[in-house]
């Protein structure tokens, strides 16, 4: 079975480019090159992986490109371009000339509009993504699912990502609302959802895994093992756990699935849904 890590990141780190890396968070004030994924991913038998924009640049998206063509492990990339740009179809085009150029994503979670998404220039943009081929990565709050739920509806030829389960308050335990809308966002067949970023969403280091049990529960009777994929979010978990704790929370997790499911959830969405396959 192979497992592919469907959200990752790189990067060569200084304070000005990434200032979202503050206080309480100097384990990822550090370069994070691929060589460091490998020798953590590969104990866990994870052999690839899709690489996830951090900084909204697209100097950032060229340097993951070539970090993919130098390393055949990296199967795709996740970048970024300006959506509400009028030329943002050229520069698409430029990209897209790249295999391993596979989706794109908006830091939404830091848009203070909770229907940002919905924008009139960011949805032309969007509408331009379905012509390449491209995924939209949602990265989102809980308050921002319900303008998601309702582009989704809009642009039902387009593929759409979920990172993170909407970035659940696990460390509280808030669960009803979430809930209501990672169903109805899951009710949208064109909507896949990846089982990442959670243990930065819980109690730094202190977490237990029965702590991510009801959202993952949530997570697969709304979206089922089809539309399900395994991410780390590394290195940013590594605020909360280590790639093996996190590898080890959906390993427990999907114990019970058949051997079918878990293939589903460890690669065979991510390499359907991502358009990997062209490039195996």
């Amino acid at each position: 079975m192979m497992r592919i890590d469907a959200h990752q990141h790189f990067w060569t780190y200084s304070p000005a480019e990434y200032p979202w890396i503050g206080a309480g968070m100097e384990r990822l004030a550090r370069d994070y090159a691929p060589r460091d994924l490998a020798a953590v991913a590969g104990p866990q038998g994870v052999t690839a992986s899709v690489a996830v924009q951090a900084r909204q640049s697209p100097e950032e998206t060229r340097w993951l490109l070539g970090l993919a063509d130098a390393h055949a492990f990296i199967r795709g990339i996740v970048g970024w371009v300006d959506l509400r740009n009028d030329r943002v179809a050229e520069e698409l085009a430029r990209f897209a000339t790249n295999d391993k150029f596979v989706g794109v994503r908006h830091v939404v979670q830091d848009e203070p509009d909770p229907r940002f998404l919905l924008g009139e220039d960011f949805v032309r943009g969007m509408r331009a993504l379905h012509q390449f081929g491209l995924t939209y990565d949602l990265l989102l709050y809980p308050q921002q699912l319900p303008a998601a739920v309702e582009l989704a509806g809009m642009l039902p030829e387009q593929s759409f990502v979920l990172d993170h389960l909407a970035k659940p308050r696990i460390k509280t335990g808030e669960l009803a609302e979430w809930r209501r809308d990672i169903e109805a966002l899951a009710a949208h067949p064109n909507v896949a959802c990846k089982l990442s970023g959670l243990v930065t969403e819980a109690a730094w280091r202190q977490w237990q895994r029965a702590d991510f049990t009801p959202y993952l529960d949530v997570a697969l009777a709304a979206f089922g093992p089809e539309r399900l994929m395994f991410g780390s979010d590394w290195p940013v978990c590594l605020l909360s756990g280590e790639y093996a704790d996190v590898v080890g929370i959906i390993d427990g997790f999907m114990s019970a699935l058949n051997p079918a499911e878990q293939a589903q959830i460890w690669g065979e969405t991510t390499s359907r849904v991502y358009g990997l396959r062209r490039i195996e």
